[in-house]
């Protein structure tokens, strides 16, 4: 089973945020399946469905962003998932809107919800998919900025790169080899 994870914050007020991209995401592959991210364990919002004849399962973490993987661990064990088999989606601010970034490994980068991720799955030996957001200008502080809703015209870019990721999140899915998801949905949309 694949398990599909996106980091994002809990709350409505947080909802269309650039931290919530990942949760975003998820949210929009929920809808095109007609799906249900309705049960709720171990701290994580999450369903089990088949997506093109493959079973996953779809978390979002009930945690606030810096906890995530307080909620993911647990429901990785349940389920016994492995790392091999997981993928998550993040903001990263290092890369402009419209950009996506996708590794098979990799440190945190300075993202709190990967650091836990890492600490509490205890490898940092899993697939992520980081979906830039851009950096503040100005003097915006950058935890003013990521919780920041996306203006009307970052949206229009945001609608594309999140019809990208599902596109390598379904590549995923389907059990492509990541090296050739990551030559063809590495870059900018």
């Amino acid at each position: 089973m694949k398990c599909i994870v996106g980091l994002g914050n809990i709350g409505k007020k947080y909802e269309l945020t650039r931290h919530n991209i990942g949760f975003m995401v998820v949210d929009r592959l929920v809808e095109s399946y007609n799906l249900e991210l309705n049960q709720q364990k171990f701290k994580g919002l999450y369903t089990i469905a088949m997506i093109n004849g493959e079973k996953v399962l779809l978390i979002e973490p009930m945690t606030y962003m810096n906890l995530s993987g307080e909620a993911v661990r647990p429901l990785m064990d349940y389920f016994n998932v492995s790392t091999e088999d997981l993928l998550v989606l993040y903001d990263d601010l290092d890369m402009p809107p419209g950009r996506l970034r996708l590794r098979q490994k990799g440190s945190a980068g300075g993202h709190n919800g990967i650091r836990s991720l890492i600490q509490h799955l205890g490898t940092d030996q899993f697939k992520r998919i980081r979906i830039g957001i851009g950096r503040p200008t100005g003097r915006i502080k950058v935890v003013d900025f990521v919780l920041q809703k996306f203006t009307n015209d970052e949206m229009i870019i945001v609608d594309k790169v999140m019809d990208q990721t599902i596109k390598a999140v379904e590549a995923f899915i389907a059990g492509e080899k990541f090296e050739n998801i990551m030559n063809q949905y590495n870059g900018d949309v």
